[in-house]
């Protein structure tokens, strides 16, 4: 282990990682607030204003995972659609197996430029959390309860709403609606079993109403659906915790362009189209377990220096008045004040440890465990 990867595996450093990004989160949580006023005047300039700041938030996390981490994230795709990633509003669809797939695929928007713009599919308790729950509700993030007879409607409304959008945007969505585990797994093939469906090995059975609202109130405003699907080389299992450690880790993504207008309008149909690709994802899988890689060419756009860059400043921002702040501590030899200072560091780290633990599939939630 050399020394720069010994450093990166010190708490100290995770803690200080942490620090930027909760407290630059809070600030501009509070520029977020700022921008109500300009809404009333001016709808689309507050949503630009929004896209910009939600991008200095969530860049941070992929820079961590590029530039921290220096995990490589290839796309396999055909470079007919290649053409059209960043340039267009699309519907992602991804699966959601990894503790990290939320963050390749903010990668692969932050590639193509739409990662301050990018919408997610979110339960509603998520609203209420501090720098990513507020971010995401003044970016006009789709929140749902899990409850379809109330999910319907809000969510159509909210989706709607997007339809005099200001900029390009995708809209990732996990159909499977929860992570995979073995024991979703077991629930998930016996619900297939029961209805005819066809049994899938790497994949729970998709939530086909949700894909069909989202289809049917983002038709005229969204383009295509990318159907993505990511694995990991050498049977990787990449954490937070090893992003954070500076752990490298080999993403590889395989995205088809599946133009809207190809969609069956009617539920049942949809339903049944949803099914069906929700199979070819799985002969996807199952031909990378048995290859190590996914059908056609590799198209990989280079990671992009903003998010770098974006980082870096507010570190900068960040960690200047903690050093001052810091050095009073220590040079006034107050005991209270050391006291105090220990007490608040013993705090956030086990508010680290409970954050990171959050996205580890061992910890997620009971949502489809039963049937």
């Amino acid at each position: 282990m050399g020394l720069l990867q010994l450093l990166k595996s010190q708490f100290l450093c995770h803690l200080i990682l942490c620090y930027v990004f909760v407290v630059s989160g809070l600030f501009i949580n509070l520029l977020q607030f700022c921008t109500l006023p300009v809404w009333m005047v001016s709808k689309q300039l507050a949503r630009r204003i929004n896209i910009r700041l939600a991008y200095c938030l969530s860049s941070q996390m992929v820079a961590m995972l590029e530039w921290w981490s220096g995990t490589e994230c290839t796309l396999y795709t055909e470079p007919q659609s290649y053409r059209f990633y960043g340039k267009e509003n699309a519907i992602v669809v991804l699966n959601h197996s990894y503790d990290i797939d939320f963050l390749c695929g903010w990668t692969f928007c932050e590639r193509f430029g739409v990662l301050g713009s990018s919408k997610v599919l979110a339960k509603k308790e998520l609203s209420y959390v501090p720098v990513i729950g507020w971010m995401w509700y003044f970016l006009e993030i789709v929140f749902c309860k899990r409850k379809w007879e109330e999910d319907r409607t809000l969510v159509a409304q909210s989706l709607q709403k997007l339809h005099d959008y200001p900029e390009h945007f995708w809209f990732l969505l996990y159909c499977e609606g929860t992570r995979f585990t073995p024991k979703k797994h077991q629930v998930s093939m016996q619900v297939a079993e029961s209805k005819g469906l066809p049994i899938l090995k790497h994949h729970l059975l998709p939530r086909t109403k949700g894909f069909w609202v989202t289809v049917q109130n983002l038709r005229g405003k969204a383009a295509a659906v990318y159907d993505s699907t990511l694995n990991f080389q050498n049977n990787e299992k990449p954490t937070l915790l090893g992003v954070l450690n500076g752990e490298k880790y080999h993403a590889d993504l395989y995205v088809r362009r599946i133009p809207l207008d190809l969609i069956p309008e009617d539920e049942a149909e949809c339903a049944a189209w949803l099914h069906k690709l929700y199979q070819e994802k799985d002969s996807f899988q199952e031909q990378y377990t048995q290859t190590g890689r996914f059908p056609g060419p590799i198209v990989s756009p280079p990671r992009r220096l903003w998010s770098l860059i974006n980082w870096l400043f507010w570190s900068c921002l960040m960690l200047y008045p903690l050093g001052v702040l810091l050095t009073g501590l220590i040079s006034s030899g107050s005991m209270l004040s050391i006291i105090v200072s220990l007490v608040f560091c013993s705090a956030a780290s086990v508010g680290v440890r409970w954050m990171i633990g959050q996205t580890e599939i061992n910890k997620s939630s009971n949502y489809g465990n039963k049937e």
